[in-house]
């Protein structure tokens, strides 16, 4: 019974413990797909140990492999046909093992059950449950057997993060623990129980002094206990309210091409070829589908920034909008669900349009920003590819939505930053204007929308270019001029943020096109912009600056023209963007800008220092290796029979030093081959002479090169090499690997013996 107990109890408690690591893990999973495969294979694993388990060992490797192969293969099948990966199943294992560890790094909460989000963990529990079972069987040792478990658990609370609570599920995982411990002692106990007869013969003064043992060891224990409880109480209680670390932080997300950073500026060129063909597309409503977002100005262009992190099918909710100050009149906002079937035809780069806001993606392994919700491919965008695409709209009650006031903090203070140059005289003088009469944060938004869809014209031959100067022209430059109160989508969209900043609004810009509902052809035509302003309880509200077809601009008010004359010449057309511009684009203006830079030069000064010093650290040793071969050329190879034999004797007590059994100063040259020969034996075997040639031979000539140098000849110093040579290259070969490489290159023998 014991036997049974210990055979089954351990190992059932073991896969308990793989099978509630699997459960921590599959918290971040999309569905239970993840948990039942991790608890499969802790489970399979364990119960394939303890059946081999009266096997004789050299099984276990091959078995254990071919039960690994047979499910994974499983694994993969389930997994690619859930997820609808095309294929082989060889081709998709390949990629899933090659590529396992930086996608499950880099996927974004929750995390879809695919064969190179899966592998992994499925390969890391079969080899915690087989491992654990065989310490726990053959080696019959419970507690080294828990550490594979406890690793696995202790890397699913890793990439968990702070994403999912642990506390429950490690208390439970502690008890599992003590559990195996405990039975594992009782089952010991019981099997070694003493027979009662004999027991009853044990005097008195044993069983006290057996009773005093097992005092002093339970009073060592509980004090070893306390004092460890001591001194990393207060630490680990300092870090209970603390989040943990998120692995996906130190994974290197995708980017975006030149061509993404700033779409704003390819509204101009989709304006000169009205009819290329972008997308096809099959709208469950009339919606406007949203390409990129852009949050950042720095006074010359606006720019996409983000960290698009690979995603499940299912995305992730957007971030709750702001809350609205206490005691404001909340803001009803109800949501309507698009369905999208999208053929990209002529549209180019990484961006992947779909409406606002994505849900599901079915088709395409996609990137997404949480914080915008666009999307992005890696792979970038190809003629023919096809994808499904299922939105969930905010749409904020208009009644209610006069009410809402905007956010405050740092939070947004990007999405006020309008660069940091001086800006516009007469902008400044527009914005003061329109605040005027309009003190609610929606009257300020609606009255921007207005202004400019009244008095400007949209022309879709108008210059690009919506950098301050370029606004300020298409604001209040002569109508006459190139650019001067008209505009595309580009500038009306621009200046409008532009102004909402300006007014303490946050805003930013949208590039997307309109879209009808069922089957249609989405055109360059289509293609537009739009802004948005962030209202605290109700989230981004878009808003349309634009004229209505056919519309006639009206001219300015004398309330809204500026004092200075406005200027007869436009400004110079804003270039395209180049890749200097594209890289600056990227980092955020104001302090996110600073940030993001000296973020990048860090880590370049960081290897540029680690490689001059490992540059360094080779160069050193090398020439510790070509001083030290010289030094024993010099030694052993040049001067007179009588200097080499001397070279040969340095050799040797350098040798000894090497080997920390430098000979005392006082021997004699017979006392130090009587020493060296006790160095170079065996350990416990003292006075036994290893297979190498005698010294007494080399330490006759060292006393005849000290008393008669002259009688020495070449045959006495190529004996003397060759008895030292031989030796060292003893005693040097009884070193493990590393204390032969430091004695190559030790600098001791440059110094120990200066020789003119």
């Amino acid at each position: 019974m014991v036997r049974l107990v210990r055979a089954l109890g351990v190992p059932v408690l073991l896969a308990a413990m793989i099978v509630l690591a699997g459960w921590t893990l599959g918290g971040i999973y999309d569905g239970p797909l993840l948990f039942q495969l991790v608890a499969g294979a802790g489970v399979a694993s364990v119960l394939l140990a303890v059946t081999v388990r009266r096997l004789p060992s050299y099984t276990d490797a091959p078995l254990s492999v071919l039960g690994l192969l047979a499910y994974l293969a499983l694994a993969v099948w389930l997994s690619a046909k859930q997820a609808e990966v095309p294929g082989s199943l060889p081709e998709v294992a390949a990629d899933a093992v090659a590529n396992g560890v930086p996608r499950l790094l880099t996927a974004l909460v929750p995390i879809e059950p695919q064969p190179d989000t899966v592998v992994i963990p499925v390969i890391a529990a079969w080899l915690a449950g087989l491992t654990s079972a065989e310490l726990a069987g053959r080696a019959r040792r419970t507690l080294l057997s828990l550490l594979p478990p406890t690793l696995l658990y202790g890397g699913a609370l890793f990439l968990v993060g702070p994403h999912r609570g642990g506390l429950s599920t490690g208390l439970i995982f502690g008890g599992l623990a003590i559990a195996a411990l405990a039975l594992t002692g009782t089952s010991a106990a019981r099997a070694a129980a003493p027979d009662p007869v004999r027991t009853d013969r044990i005097d008195s003064v044993t069983r006290r002094a057996l009773q005093v043992r097992a005092a002093v060891a339970a009073l060592a224990g509980v004090t070893v206990i306390v004092a460890v409880a001591a001194l990393l109480g207060p630490g680990l209680a300092g870090v209970v309210d603390k989040a943990p670390v998120d692995p996906r932080a130190y994974v290197t997300p995708p980017q975006l091409d030149a061509l993404d950073q700033n779409p704003l500026i390819r509204l101009s060129g989709w304006a000169v070829n009205p009819t290329e063909h972008l997308l096809d597309t099959n709208l469950s409503a009339d919606s406007a589908i949203r390409l990129a977002v852009l949050p950042d100005y720095d006074g010359v262009t606006w720019h996409v920034s983000g960290e698009y992190r690979p995603a499940a099918r299912t995305l992730p909710s957007p971030p709750a909008p702001p809350a609205a100050a206490a005691g404001a009149e909340q803001t009803l906002v109800k949501d309507a669900t698009v369905t999208q079937e999208i053929t990209v035809v002529g549209l180019a780069g990484k961006l992947l349009p779909a409406v606002a806001s994505a849900r599901r993606v079915d088709g395409l392994r996609v990137s997404v920003d949480v914080e915008s919700g666009t999307l992005m491919l890696p792979t970038g965008l190809t003629p023919g590819m096809s994808y499904a695409v299922t939105s969930v709209q905010a749409q904020p009650d208009e009644n209610t939505l006069p009410t809402a006031d905007v956010p405050t903090g740092p939070e947004v203070s990007r999405y006020l930053t309008v660069g940091s140059g001086t800006l516009p005289e007469r902008m400044q003088q527009l914005v003061q204007r329109l605040s005027a009469d309009n003190s609610a944060a929606y009257s300020r938004a609606s009255a921007i929308e207005q202004f400019l869809a009244d008095h400007y014209r949209l022309d879709g031959g108008a210059p690009s270019g919506h950098a301050l100067p370029n606004l300020d022209y298409f604001l209040f430059g002569d109508k006459t001029g190139y650019g001067g109160g008209k505009g595309t989508a580009e500038q009306f969209a621009a200046a409008y943020a532009v102004l909402a900043r300006m007014m303490g609004l946050p805003a930013r810009v949208v590039v997307g096109f309109h879209a009808k509902k069922g089957a249609s052809k989405v055109l360059a035509s289509d293609a537009y912009a739009w802004p948005e302003v962030l209202f605290a309880g109700v989230g981004w509200v878009a808003f349309d600056p634009l004229p209505r077809p056919g519309q006639q601009p009206e001219p300015l008010e004398e309330q809204f023209k500026p004092k200075p004359e406005p200027s007869t010449e436009p400004p110079s057309q804003e270039p395209l963007p180049t890749e200097s511009v594209s890289a600056s684009a990227a980092a955020p203006s104001g302090s996110g800008g600073s940030a993001a830079a000296a973020g990048s030069v860090l880590p370049m000064v960081g290897a540029g220092a680690g490689g001059l010093f490992v540059l360094v650290l080779v160069g050193l040793v090398l020439a510790l290796l070509i001083a030290r071969r010289a030094l024993r050329r010099r030694r052993l190879d040049e001067g007179s029979p009588a200097d080499r034999v001397a070279g040969a004797w340095l050799e040797v007590s350098d040798a000894l030093r090497l080997a920390g059994q430098g000979s005392p100063r006082h021997l004699t040259a017979a006392e130090v081959v009587t020493f060296a020969g006790e160095a170079a034996a065996p350990p416990g075997r003292k006075h036994v002479r290893l297979p190498a040639p005698r010294l007494d031979d080399l330490a006759w000539l060292v006393n005849a090169a000290e008393f008669s140098a002259g009688r020495l000849a070449e045959d006495d110093a190529h004996r003397a090499r060759a008895s030292a040579t031989a030796y060292v290259g003893e005693l040097r070969s009884r070193r493990s690997w590393w204390r032969r490489l430091i004695w190559s290159i030790h600098p001791g023998p440059l110094r120990w013996h200066r020789r003119g």
